[in-house]
């Protein structure tokens, strides 16, 4: 199984998808802002990246300055919930496999986990 959350947007997330084909690999494609991870989710990929919730967090974009997601008394759930209501928020792109999760940037690091 590989997974990658997708934003077809963004340049490293299709650099990164074009280097898992470019592997032979035919990944599950989650184009997380249409299908946003739900908490359950998102928990399960910190746990595979080694992150805390603030890890994950892009931290140039608006809703992180409208949520005041810079505030360090915030609770990973409650961050957490923030990237679930705005997907947005989430680093991107993952890669997911059974070995573990990598962010792709620069995109030659989920060859970690391959």
């Amino acid at each position: 199984m590989v997974r990658i959350y997708h934003n077809p947007r963004c340049s490293k997330s299709r650099a990164t998808l074009q280097l898992l084909k470019d592997q032979g690999l035919d990944p599950q494609v989650i184009e997380y802002l249409d299908t946003p991870p739900d908490a359950k989710t998102i928990r399960n990929l910190l746990k595979k990246l080694n992150f805390s919730a603030r890890d994950l967090l892009r931290k140039g974009e608006q809703e992180y300055r409208e949520l005041g997601l810079a505030d360090e008394s915030l609770e990973d759930e409650q961050i957490i919930q923030a990237m679930v209501s705005h997907p947005r928020l989430m680093e991107r792109p993952i890669v997911e496999t059974e070995r573990g999760a990598r962010i792709g940037r620069p995109p030659e690091s989920v060859l970690e986990v391959l």
